[in-house]
């Protein structure tokens, strides 16, 4: 009987979790690039139990059989699917279709320079040429993003007009003067989520060329359907008041097995 109170707990405990992630999705949902996250359930390992004490057998021990302690979160996992396309026709938007990430040079508060990488397109050119993200953060340039330099940044003229092409490069009168800094990666589980709707490369991580095309004036949307995760939200719900009358129905059985049985 306790043993249904433990797994009852687990239960909601694991539901709690995945309401956690469902609200930080909710609340992301108008966050430009933002990509969506999910998780899985886990069952604890399986536990031979023993009925001890057994006179019945020779060695007063018999196996009842294979018991479960519960479920956990297995994993957190991100969602890369393409998101949808907003029309802005501000020169400066950007988004990739396809696959690829912006290289930004992220300076942290401590003042410590690195690169990260991010699907948010919501670029402004400074009065001294630069592509800044939305936080003041540098883009960098395919130099670069591909040789990992975070002071190889994109820069034009901003007295003059531009355009930018399908494969990164940025014009301005006939020229080429710059190319933004897409990457890709050969395995997006070296991908880490680093907050600011940036991610970070650990170790083992390998850069490649991105195969995405570059769409100017747009930007990408969140891939979060939010009447999907409503009704997600609503199952969570169920399944977490489940565990709440199974907890109440173990409760009251106990209640019953030493408070009545007890008296017989």
């Amino acid at each position: 009987m306790v043993k249904g109170l433990y797994t009852a707990f687990t239960g909601m405990v694991n539901e709690e979790k995945r309401l956690d992630i469902l609200a930080n999705n909710l609340a992301n949902a108008n966050t430009v690039g933002y990509k969506k996250e999910g998780s899985t359930s886990q069952a604890f390992r399986d536990m031979l139990a023993y009925r001890i004490k057994d006179v019945t057998t020779p060695t007063h021990v018999g196996r009842i059989g294979a018991v479960n302690l519960g479920v956990k979160l297995g994993e957190t996992y991100t969602d890369y699917s393409q998101g949808s396309f907003q029309v802005t026709d501000k020169k400066s938007d950007v988004a990739i279709s396809g696959n690829g990430f912006f290289a930004i040079s992220f300076t942290n508060k401590q003042g410590v320079t690195s690169i990260k990488y991010t699907r948010d397109g919501a670029f402004t050119v400074d009065n001294d040429g630069y592509f800044r993200t939305v936080d003041g953060d540098y883009l960098l340039d395919r130099a670069g993003a591909m040789g990992s330099n975070p002071n190889s940044r994109v820069r034009i003229d901003p007295t003059q007009d531009y355009t930018i092409s399908a494969n990164g490069n940025v014009t301005q009168n006939g020229v080429v003067v710059a190319q933004l800094g897409v990457v890709d990666f050969a395995n997006y589980d070296f991908l880490a989520k680093y907050g600011e709707n940036m991610y970070e490369l650990v170790d083992g991580g390998q850069i490649i060329a991105a195969t995405g095309t570059v769409e100017q004036g747009i930007l990408e949307m969140s891939n979060i359907n939010v009447v999907d995760e409503m009704v997600n939200m609503i199952a969570i719900q169920r399944a977490y008041e489940t565990g709440q009358k199974m907890i109440q129905t173990e409760d009251s059985t106990i209640d019953k097995a030493v408070n009545e049985v007890g008296k017989v």
